[in-house]
């Protein structure tokens, strides 16, 4: 499914051929996150995201950066993340070049220029400003804290208003010399393109250069935060977030939690989805997740509920957790959550853009690069005991933590609900 090749002093390159794919995705995982960051200048990766795309050493501004890559028809994006930040971009294969240069020009050769972070503050500070406008981002804050506590795992990726108005230039600057190197980079390709193509593009586009390599404090114990956070805003919807402690990345349990979390809250045949929304008509929106870490992880849900139906939503979906716990999913629902998490991985492994985020997540961050087939067998080993055991072991009544966003009214209260009923 993949290659792999080290350069000396330069990125590593994985490659996955799509042999009449008529696209070419690359994507550069930079190990450089919000977890590397100081209380100091938090916000300093998301700001380097943004300021790679106002203009490099051969694309001078964003216009001309966003032209070499939609001129052709193609796509280009980035996301920060708390242990490394991504930058990918969608071309025709005949435009493989193109795609491999504005990539290492965005990482390698930024103009970093002083008129560029000055006008990108006010931009980076309406983006947190709309976040906290958003009572559901806002859920996503407060329950990271609830969780993770007040460093680096707990605080907002994008950092805060003031912060961001007070970092210094030269802070930015450090951050990208240290730890924008191309041995401090994955480059991952998908499409119908060899490995030794690949491999001399990304040579070509990054060069070589050593540097620091990021190290990070070690994640708290969990949970970390305060049991129940809450925000007031006068909405008409309340949104909801209840979590636990769960699995570091690569846990060996990882696979039985996926197959976990697909049941409990993953698409609309989950026990969630069926339960609190079509039989009980709680929510429109309900759906849990799994956030994970090298050396910690949670499992959340999260739902939008009518303010005066939080007390019934919080009971309901605590419900499922305990019927989990205490439980064995039956083989037929087994069977169909396990299709339903095969299948989505197969789908997606069509699309170069997928395909690429698959082998350049797993190689960046991961112990192992997983293939398909890797992933499908080990999907199909997860058995109904080792949910059980598992879910018995995270979902305990001390471990719960909750973010509620909710006009004040009724938000009193609410942390009677969150016991675990057995």
């Amino acid at each position: 499914m993949f290659h792999r090749t080290e350069l000396p002093d330069g990125p590593r390159v994985i490659s996955a051929r799509l042999p009449g794919s008529r696209s070419v995705s690359i994507a550069a995982y930079v190990l450089a996150g919000s977890r590397l960051e100081t209380p100091a200048v938090a916000g300093v990766a998301h700001f380097m995201e943004h300021l790679t795309f106002k203009g490099t050493a051969r694309y001078p501004t964003s216009r001309a950066i966003s032209e070499a890559v939609e001129g052709v028809g193609g796509s280009a994006n980035a996301a920060t993340d708390r242990e490394s930040t991504v930058y990918w971009v969608r071309v025709p294969r005949r435009e493989a070049v193109t795609a491999m240069q504005v990539l290492g020009e965005l990482v390698v050769r930024p103009r970093l220029a002083d008129e560029d972070i000055d006008q990108e503050r006010t931009v980076i500070v309406e983006e947190i400003r709309s976040y906290l406008d958003d009572p559901s981002e806002y859920a996503q804050m407060l329950i990271q804290q609830a969780m993770f506590g007040d460093g680096a795992l707990g605080r907002e990726i994008c950092g805060d208003e003031a912060g961001i108005r007070a970092l210094p230039s030269q802070a930015i600057r450090d951050f990208w010399g240290s730890m924008y190197r191309p041995s401090n980079t994955v480059v991952a390709v998908a499409g119908d393109l060899d490995h030794e193509e690949a491999v001399a593009l990304a040579s070509a586009a990054f060069g070589s250069g050593d540097g620091v390599h990021p190290s990070f404090e070690a994640a708290p114990a969990l949970p970390a935060g305060p049991r129940v956070l809450t925000g007031r805003r006068d909405t008409s919807q309340a949104q909801l977030a209840i979590a636990v402690p769960a699995l570091r990345r690569d846990h060996p349990d990882a696979w039985n939690l996926a197959v976990l979390n697909a049941v409990l809250g993953d698409g609309m045949s989950s026990r969630l989805f069926l339960g609190v929304r079509e039989e009980k008509g709680l929510a429109y929106d309900v759906s849990s997740g799994i956030v994970e870490y090298a050396d910690s992880g949670a499992l959340e849900v999260s739902a939008g509920v009518d303010p005066t139906s939080l007390p019934a939503a919080i009971d309901a979906i605590l419900l499922e957790l305990v019927r989990l716990a205490d439980e064995e999913v039956p083989e037929s629902e087994l069977a169909k959550a396990k299709a339903y998490l095969s299948g989505g991985l197969e789908l997606r492994m069509d699309d170069t853009r997928h395909l690429a985020s698959w082998i350049g997540g797993q190689e960046a961050l991961h112990d192992r690069v997983f293939t398909l087939d890797d992933a499908l067998a080990a999907v199909e080993a997860v058995r109904p005991a080792e949910i059980r055991r598992l879910a018995g072991e995270l979902f305990r009544d001390e471990a719960l933590r909750m973010a509620v966003v909710a006009p004040a009214r009724h938000l009193r209260g609410l942390d009677a609900h969150l016991r675990l009923a057995r």
